[in-house]
């Protein structure tokens, strides 16, 4: 038995299983999780909350929605401290207030910028050259709560999204090892947002990845490495046929946009700049390296 507050965890991809893993590292009081169970249509590239849980002898839930029933099962954990890691519905208000301690979420960005869905992607998309991971309160509005802790990562020029989640999940677990004793002892700061340095970014969904050569070459390079793999790609339509880019390199020079200026090695004109592409793949076909 431990006299340490009981923890309850909503948690789901690499951010909830590196904080799920640093709080049993630090020996907290882990009495629950609540997750999701895998997208059989997603590509599934992180680890699972459900396997760490249970081989620590955690419990371990996946429910499609919450009503009473799995209310009344939150309940009967005890919870005193709650943390979303990367969870993806809406934890009902019930659960939001009932523990002593408080509930917290970890967001992929540094609020108040990037609120919302895809944060990463958006800001790799964005040409940002940093974010991080931020753990607030949580409220009814999302991402809006009051900011307990953050830690920035830089996003190099080369980075891929993929990159980034990897160093906002380890942000995110820096935060946990810094702040759990403040957390369970109930003196963590709460710091609320300024709202005037507020933004706002929506979900991206495969459609969205549509190359327009209108755009700049730098503008076109940060969508491709803003989604690929292994999220849904960066496409465009060549002969009629779609075509997935997965790697390209923006490199000087002029072309009419969308006009190919050489097919060995690939290059196309953009709105600014000429973009060299290094992997492509028809859909339904093989992925490639272009020749460079």
């Amino acid at each position: 038995m431990t006299d340490r507050p009981r923890i309850v965890l909503f948690a789901y991809s690499e951010v909830g299983c590196l904080c799920l893993e640093e709080l049993l590292r630090l020996g907290a009081n882990v009495a629950g999780v609540f997750t999701h169970d895998d997208d059989p249509d997603e590509e599934i590239w992180f680890r699972s909350v459900r396997d760490i849980a249970l081989k620590n002898g955690v419990p371990v839930w996946a429910p499609k929605k919450f009503d009473e029933a799995e209310i009344e099962l939150y309940r009967s954990l005890g919870a005193e401290l709650v943390f979303s890691f990367y969870y993806r519905a809406m934890i009902p208000k019930k659960i939001l207030e009932a523990p002593r301690l408080g509930a917290y979420n970890m967001h992929g960005a540094l609020l108040p910028k990037y609120r919302g869905r895809a944060c990463v992607n958006w800001a790799v998309l964005n040409g940002e050259t940093k974010t991080g991971a931020t753990l607030h309160v949580m409220t009814e509005k999302a991402d809006r709560g009051d900011i307990v802790d953050r830690e920035a990562v830089e996003i190099k020029f080369t980075d891929s999204a993929h990159d980034v989640f990897m160093k906002v999940a380890e942000a995110a677990r820096k935060i946990i090892a810094r702040k759990l004793p403040e957390l369970e002892a109930g003196t963590a700061p709460r710091v609320p947002q300024n709202e005037e340095e507020a933004t706002y970014f929506g979900r991206r969904r495969p459609e969205d990845g549509r190359i327009d050569w209108n755009r700049s070459a730098v503008e076109i390079y940060n969508l491709v490495r803003a989604v690929t793999h292994p999220f849904p790609g960066a496409f465009a339509y060549i002969g009629g046929r779609k075509y997935y880019i997965w790697r390209a390199r923006p490199i000087e020079g002029e072309a009419k946009p969308g006009e190919i200026v050489s097919y060995r090695p690939l290059v196309v004109g953009t709105g600014a700049g000429l973009l060299k592409i290094l992997s492509i793949q028809p859909e339904g076909g093989e992925e490639g390296e272009c020749l460079r």
